[in-house]
């Protein structure tokens, strides 16, 4: 089979498709998610702490600073070596709130899968031939009694 007779099997089996939607709707709601951390949640608890905390301006300086630069943007420019700690708590906060809705996200359909699973099922009508037939048992049972 020719590699490119594989492929158009592959991509049209489904898969490929299916993964391609999956990243592109992860992208946008990897989106979604940052601008709720970014937007909402950062300003809330830098509300919390005492107001104008912003996590992305927090680090440490691991180099010397001659110039005596405070900003994280100045540092960088600079070529001093910094330690941002505070984006990666941006990041992180990004995360837990990212794997809790996902977390949700699946107990929900979990739970959606349980409710069909416990819901029982019909029983399938019994067959014309099969009720035929119970019927001319019971009629012998009936004559031998």
């Amino acid at each position: 089979m020719s590699i490119m007779k594989e492929f158009r099997e592959f991509a049209i089996k489904g898969n490929m498709i299916d993964l391609a939607i999956g990243v592109i709707i992860g992208g946008a709601f990897g989106k979604i998610v940052d601008s709720l951390v970014k937007d909402i949640f950062m300003p809330l608890i830098s509300v919390i702490t005492g107001g104008g905390v912003d996590f992305t301006q927090k680090f440490i300086v691991l180099g010397q600073n001659p110039n005596n630069l405070q900003s994280l943007a100045e540092l960088q420019k600079a070529g001093i070596n910094v330690l941002s700690y505070g984006n990666f708590i941006t990041i992180f906060i990004n995360f837990i709130i990212l794997a809790f809705v996902v977390f949700m996200m699946v107990r929900l359909i979990n739970k959606m899968r349980r409710k069909e699973e416990a819901a029982p099922a019909k029983p399938a009508p019994t067959p014309e031939d099969i009720q035929l037939l119970r019927e001319i048992r019971d009629e012998l049972k009936r004559k031998d009694a």
